[in-house]
C-alpha cells in the first residue's frame, strides 16, 4: 500500500473536519456600576445554627452584631458574582456567584461586610484567594473552620466566645495570616495547616481550659505569641533551621516550656525549614 497516499488522504479528512468545528475563547466579564444587595437570614427556631460562607475573590469581613443570624451586605459590580442565599432547617449557606471564566480583572469589586448573630453557631468559611478580615469576639462558635487559599487575613477574638469551642481549623496555602484574642476563643483543640508564608498567632486572652494545638507548615515565618503568665508546652518535630525563645522559655531538647498558671496550652508543631518565634 502507498503510505504518500494515505498520508494525503488523512490530511485532507482533518482539514474537511476542522472546517466543521468553530472555537470561542471565554470573554472577561465586563465590569459595571457596583450593586449592592442587602443580606439577611433568620435565625432557626431552636439548636444551633451551621453557617457556611463560600467566598472567591474580594474582601470578606465577618463582625458581631446581627439581630438574626445574619446581617449585612454584598458589593459587586459583575452580575456573575450575586451571592445566592440557602437555608434548609438549621443549615444556612451564603455562596458567592461563579464567574463564567477565571479572569479576575482589577476593575472588579466584590466586597462582603456581614454581621453575625449571637446564638450558638457552627460556622465554616471556604475562601479563595481574599482580604478577610474577622471580628469573631462575642460570638458563641461552637466550632469554627477556615479554608482558604493564597491570603491575606486578620482574625481576632477581642471578647471572650460564649460557648466552648470544640475545634478551630484553619487551612490556607502561601498566605499572610494573624490570629489574635486566641485564648478568649474558647476551644479545646486548634489545628493550624498552612503553606509557605508568614503566621502569628496570639494566645492572648482568658485562657479557661486546657488546649492542644497542632500546627504543620511549609518553609515560614512563623511567629508563636504566649503571654508570660500562661503555661506552655511547644514541641517541635521537625527541621525548623531556627527558633528564637523569649526570657522565660526553657529548652530541653526539642521539647521548650514557660512556667505559668491556669490551664496548660500544649504544642505539637510539624513544619519545613522555617522560623520560629516563642514570644509574650
Amino acid at each position: 500500500m502507498n503510505y504518500k497516499i494515505i498520508s494525503v488522504i488523512l490530511i485532507l479528512a482533518l482539514s474537511t473536519l476542522a472546517c466543521g468545528f468553530s472555537f470561542s475563547i471565554p470573554q472577561a466579564p465586563t465590569p459595571g456600576p457596583d450593586v449592592t444587595d442587602n443580606i439577611t437570614v433568620h435565625a432557626p427556631g431552636s439548636g444551633a445554627t451551621r453557617l457556611t460562607i463560600t467566598f472567591g475573590a474580594g474582601d470578606l469581613k465577618l463582625s458581631p452584631g446581627a439581630k438574626d443570624s445574619v446581617e449585612g451586605t454584598a458589593t459587586y459590580n459583575v452580575p456573575d458574582l450575586k451571592p445566592q442565599v440557602t437555608t434548609h432547617g438549621n443549615d444556612i449557606q451564603i455562596k458567592q456567584g461563579e464567574l463564567k471564566n477565571f479572569a479576575y480583572p482589577s476593575q472588579i469589586h466584590n466586597k462582603w461586610d456581614l454581621q453575625l448573630g449571637s446564638t450558638p453557631m457552627d460556622l465554616t468559611v471556604n475562601a479563595g484567594a481574599y482580604n478577610g478580615t474577622y471580628e469573631l469576639g462575642g460570638l458563641s462558635l461552637t466550632s469554627l473552620t477556615v479554608k482558604d487559599g493564597a491570603s491575606n487575613v486578620k482574625m481576632s477574638f477581642s471578647q471572650p466566645n460564649a460557648s466552648e469551642m470544640s475545634l478551630l481549623r484553619y487551612e490556607t496555602g502561601a498566605s499572610s495570616v494573624k490570629l489574635s484574642g486566641l485564648a478568649n476563643a474558647n476551644f479545646s483543640t486548634l489545628i493550624f495547616n498552612s503553606g509557605a508564608g508568614d503566621y502569628t498567632l496570639d494566645f492572648s486572652g482568658a485562657l479557661k481550659r486546657d488546649a492542644t494545638i497542632t500546627i504543620s507548615s511549609g518553609l515560614s515565618n512563623l511567629i508563636l505569641v504566649i503571654p508570660q503568665s500562661t503555661d506552655a508546652v511547644v514541641t517541635t518535630e521537625s527541621g525548623l533551621s531556627n527558633v528564637n525563645a523569649a526570657p522565660g522559655w526553657s529548652q530541653n531538647g526539642n521539647v521548650y516550656t514557660q512556667s505559668g498558671s491556669g490551664p496548660t496550652l500544649t504544642f505539637i508543631i510539624k513544619t519545613g525549614a522555617g522560623n520560629l518565634t516563642l514570644t509574650h
